[in-house]
């Protein structure tokens, strides 16, 4: 079995326990980061701090500028982002971002003959984006297969996404069992440039209540109100 992954890291709390369970799996990973315009932008720097305390063998950033087309709350500055919950897809979902990662990750894994791709979707404690669902991510793995030259000659790239069906909860224990330092991760929409989050964005709230029923103390750092 081909044990060299690229994994895609944001910088935030599930990709960095992504590629701790990958690195425990025993795969050499090579981290990959996005700059698609971002206004959170100290995720990039956390992203490099973490693929360094996780063991990434490399780490490169891929920018591609999102900006251009917009439609997202963390791509337009003329967007607020919000801060209650919201029915429906909210306005933080930012059009074709996880397409665009994947496909990133996949030239990427073919130039090193990486036989998978790890990524943090998940279906349980989520925002309701469409392409984090379990769906998103099969149909993605037939587009892999056809799209390159190495899935054509049968060395297929496995699209690996182990969060899927966690809640936020266990994705923090499982990460904690492995020794991820989540203090050094960025999940806020809306970070300082220091890295310090909101509290109050989706995200914020997601990964305060995946502490709260983790039972493990909080190690995020809040900006001052």
């Amino acid at each position: 079995m081909n044990k060299k992954a690229v994994v895609l890291l944001s910088g935030g709390l599930d990709s960095a326990t992504v590629l701790a369970d990958l690195t425990a799996r025993g795969f050499e990973c090579h981290t990959l980061a996005v700059d698609y315009g971002q206004r959170h932008r100290s995720e990039l720097l956390a992203a490099e701090r973490v693929s360094q305390a996780l063991g990434g063998v490399s780490h490169r950033v891929v920018a591609v500028d999102l900006r251009a087309i917009g439609g997202s709350a963390l791509t337009d500055d003329a967007l607020d982002v919000p801060t209650e919950l919201s029915e429906g897809i909210p306005i933080t979902y930012v059009p074709a971002r996880n397409t665009l990662m994947l496909a990133l990750a996949l030239g990427h894994a073919e130039v090193l003959g990486a036989g998978c791709i790890g990524i943090g979707v998940n279906a349980v404690d989520y925002s309701g984006y469409p392409d984090c669902r379990p769906a998103f991510i099969e149909a993605f793995q037939v587009l892999a297969n056809l799209a390159t030259q190495a899935g054509v000659e049968g060395q297929h790239c496995r699209i690996d996404a182990p969060l899927m069906h966690m809640t936020k909860a266990k994705i923090i224990q499982h990460g904690l069992s492995l020794g991820v330092d989540y203090s050094i991760t960025v999940s806020c929409y809306q970070a300082t440039d220091a890295g310090e989050a909101c509290g109050v964005c989706d995200s914020c709230r997601l990964r305060q209540i995946g502490f709260e029923e983790a039972g493990v103390a909080d190690p995020t750092r809040y900006a001052q109100s």
